[in-house]
């Protein structure tokens, strides 16, 4: 297996101490990356910056003056409640989505069988005109459309499981057929989208696909999920090329979130991903960092997608407990999906 592996050196500058999406996170993942001597092993590629038009593809010009004007400043505001943007935050943004079509790209052109993007600031909550939860470009959604554009791809899976629902991405695909979105996510929680009966607008009909979990649930039932929904939908849909917002923020003593999974539940969702890759389009995959707030989840969950990504097993770290919570009955969402779905 040739994985590449994109990241930034600058993904640290974009910061706010005590703020839970602070440059630690990407320590972590960096951290974890390096002790395993598994970054030495990926191929890694030279991030640049996204251009304006490859941004523009998701996002509308007046938030890309909004970001620009922002960065010129020298302090960091707050553009909501819970996101903040800084100095020269637009050039940081634009690295964190370079390194996700950077990956993309070297997949699609057959330079490397799959890819890691280990990025921030993350992107799943943007929305086309406005930053939100964390999140200022649509890293995973910018990708999507280079994909398209770059190499005339007809048909992508997106695969979100961050603990929240990515309304940004779902918003600019809603109505689009050629990209099949599929999110788990803790519901009612934040950002308080992503109900099952979301399923798409127009031609879209039908191609987002959202499974909204109930606190507490973890391995079995995203298990269940993958299974049932997740690999029907994606056997169905018969992808190109897969991008996965993964987001380590479903783990289990995440401080920010109440769901239920282990690092072990983890990894076997990035197995079932990209058993999915291997069975529709040649392996072609790639995976997005997005949330994650735990740093013992970034270190060794990010560590352990690695390991899969080269063709080889996870490894559990010692000391690292299993989730002490049971788990809800899902059954009833399970048969709601099948039939929102015909599945």
């Amino acid at each position: 297996m040739t994985t590449v592996y994109a990241t930034h050196s600058r993904y640290t500058e974009h910061d706010l101490p005590g703020h839970p999406e602070n440059a630690d996170r990407i320590r972590a993942v960096w951290h974890g990356l390096h002790e395993s001597g598994l970054d030495a092993r990926m191929r890694p590629l030279e991030v640049q910056a996204l251009d304006t038009d490859a941004v523009l593809a998701v996002h509308t010009a007046d938030y890309l003056d909004m970001l620009r004007r922002i960065s010129d400043t020298t302090r960091t505001i707050h553009l909501d409640p819970d996101t903040y943007a800084g100095p020269d935050a637009l050039t940081i943004a634009r690295l964190s989505a370079g390194g996700v079509v950077a990956a993309t790209d070297a997949v699609l052109s057959g330079a490397a069988d799959n890819g890691l993007a280990a990025t921030r600031p993350p992107g799943h909550h943007a929305m086309p005109d406005h930053a939100m939860g964390f999140c200022l470009l649509g890293n995973v959604a910018i990708a999507t459309r280079y994909a398209q554009r770059r190499y005339g791809i007809d048909r992508i899976l997106i695969v979100d499981y961050d603990v929240h629902h990515g309304n940004g991405t779902e918003a600019m695909f809603y109505d689009d057929p050629s990209v099949l979105y599929i999110s788990t996510h803790q519901y009612p929680f934040y950002p308080g989208t992503g109900a099952a009966s979301d399923t798409g607008t127009g031609r879209g009909q039908g191609y987002t696909i959202n499974i909204p979990l109930p606190a507490g649930s973890g391995d079995s039932n995203y298990a269940m999920v993958f299974d049932q929904i997740v690999w029907p939908a994606a056997e169905r849909f018969d992808p190109q090329l897969i991008l996965v917002s993964v987001g380590f923020d479903a783990y289990w003593a995440d401080p920010l979130a109440a769901m239920g999974l282990t690092l072990d539940g983890y990894s076997r969702l990035a197995e079932q991903v990209i058993g999915m890759a291997r069975r529709c389009c040649a392996g072609k995959i790639v995976f997005a960092l997005e949330g994650g707030y735990d740093m013992d989840a970034l270190r060794y969950g990010a560590a352990n997608v690695a390991r899969l990504l080269l063709g080889e097993p996870p490894v559990d770290p010692p000391g690292i407990r299993p989730s002490p919570r049971p788990e809800p009955d899902i059954e009833a969402l399970i048969a709601r999906l099948k039939q929102l779905h015909a599945l």
